[in-house]
């Protein structure tokens, strides 16, 4: 019976001046992969929409811009989503980015903190490096925890820069890296000196993580539609005209600029980008405004954004930054490199940090030389009592352990066992050490440790 409806349908279809293939098209399941905000903002409620309208399914895979471009490049995804237009990259330049959406980028931080409100020089000088602490904006008296996203291309991030420092890669006093918006949410909300920028349409709604005013004006869709808040952008759905799938996915994009599509935008504190043509025609001179009021320019951009899709060196980013333009001198020497460490089979207890180290005493409003690593702690926390939970470790051999501290003139190194959750980075900062010299101590190939694992913690 099933075959026999099946080939009355196609029959039917025929009949009508129709196509099988127009069935196929309407049924066609979608693989959509890139950053968190577009997916929790754009494609969730959206692909709903678009189920519910008799479409196929969409297989979301969030993670982040770069790796949902590389995927949608490389065919193993039909749509990506970007918080950042095209970059003119070799990736980028084979893709059609359509804008779907207006969202804010929005300076997050937890709802302990007392400040509520920031000018636009105040969050360039905080990204910059200049101000470091909480009072010169007045807040209490302690370190501004700047968080950022490692990815130079990741949208968010990207948008920000280029809005504050005239190029999205720019590099920014940010000690703390992850790999993605939500993670950095999480950590403003557990981190009462926290900062960081994430979205309108990922935060709004969420008691646990405070959205600061920018020169008085709050973030709302409606500040956003009118352009009175000044830290828009447009949310994007990218394309690859010679894939296989093209025309179901230009469907599904033209699905978003509907009416249905709309709606479900709207529902996420989003302005759908049809809405937004004010936003439009005022964006040049909005610009060139913020630029103005934080004392930049626009400049030009490296002709290549490194991928977060996996680690390597962000040469571009850091090149760029060695010729840094007029109004943002005090860059005037930076290095860096992203140690590749073992992929795990999955990103469940993989943390993700960066290291920062200032040679200039006090940073004041320069400093001069800026060295970074990025690297990934692995863990395995055994079962502890939540009073323990914060020290728990696992023991390592004691063979292994007397290796790594033996010593050469009967004065024993110091030694450090990693805790649960601790990183390469924390352990550094809290002996007062350079990461890359507990690395050479312990003749570690990159940036990983796991709990358990004893580390020489200076030198003999």
């Amino acid at each position: 019976m099933p075959v026999r409806i099946t080939r009355l349908l196609s029959v039917a279809l025929i009949g009508a001046g129709l196509s099988t293939a127009v069935l196929a098209a309407a049924t066609q399941s979608l693989t959509w992969r890139g950053d968190v905000v577009t997916a929790n903002g754009v494609v969730k409620g959206v692909a709903k929409a678009w189920q519910s309208s008799g479409h196929g399914a969409v297989q979301i895979q969030p993670f982040n811009t770069a790796s949902g471009l590389d995927a949608v490049s490389g065919g193993s995804a039909d749509i990506a989503g970007s918080a950042r237009p095209s970059s003119g990259s070799a990736v980028d330049s084979n893709l059609t980015f359509t804008p779907v959406a207006w969202d804010g980028l929005v300076l997050v931080t937890s709802p302990a903190n007392p400040v509520s409100s920031l000018t636009l020089k105040q969050v360039h000088d905080i990204y910059f490096g200049k101000i470091t602490n909480w009072k010169e904006v007045g807040g209490n008296d302690g370190p501004i925890d700047v968080f950022a996203v490692a990815s130079p291309g990741d949208g968010v991030e990207y948008s920000l820069r280029k809005l504050l420092f005239g190029r999205g890669s720019q590099p920014v006093a940010a000690p703390r890296l992850y790999v993605n918006v939500t993670q950095l949410e999480q950590s403003v909300m557990l981190d009462p000196r926290g900062f960081g920028v994430s979205t309108l349409s990922s935060v709004a709604g969420n008691s646990k993580i405070k959205m600061i005013r920018i020169d008085g004006t709050a973030p709302s869709a409606g500040t956003v539609a009118s352009g009175a808040y000044p830290l828009f952008v447009p949310l994007y759905l990218v394309t690859n005209p010679s894939s296989p799938n093209a025309a179901a996915a230009k469907e599904f994009v033209d699905f978003a600029l509907s009416a249905k599509g709309e709606a479900a935008l709207r529902a996420h504190s989003l302005v759908p980008y049809q809405a937004g043509s004010a936003l439009i025609a005022m964006d040049d001179s909005r610009r060139s405004q913020i630029l103005a009021q934080v004392g930049a320019h626009a400049s030009a951009e490296p002709t290549q954004i490194a991928a977060a899709s996996r680690p390597v060196a962000p040469a571009a980013a850091m090149a760029a930054a060695r010729t840094a333009t007029p109004a943002t001198p005090a860059l005037s020497k930076v290095s860096g490199a992203v140690v590749a460490a073992p992929q795990p089979s999955s990103l469940k207890g993989v943390r993700g940090d960066a290291f920062t180290e200032l040679a200039a005493a006090g940073r004041g409003s320069s400093f001069t030389k800026v060295t970074s690593d990025a690297y990934v702690s692995v863990s395995k926390v055994s079962k502890v009592t939540a009073k323990a939970a914060g020290k728990a470790t696992s023991i390592e051999p004691k063979a292994e352990a007397k290796k790594k501290v033996a010593s050469v003139d009967k004065k024993p190194a110091r030694s450090y066992r990693v805790g649960a959750g601790e990183t390469l980075y924390s352990i550094a900062r809290k002996h007062g050490v350079d990461v890359a010299q507990i690395r050479s101590w312990n003749h570690l190939k990159d940036n990983t440790v796991r709990t358990g694992q004893v580390l020489r913690i200076d030198a003999r």
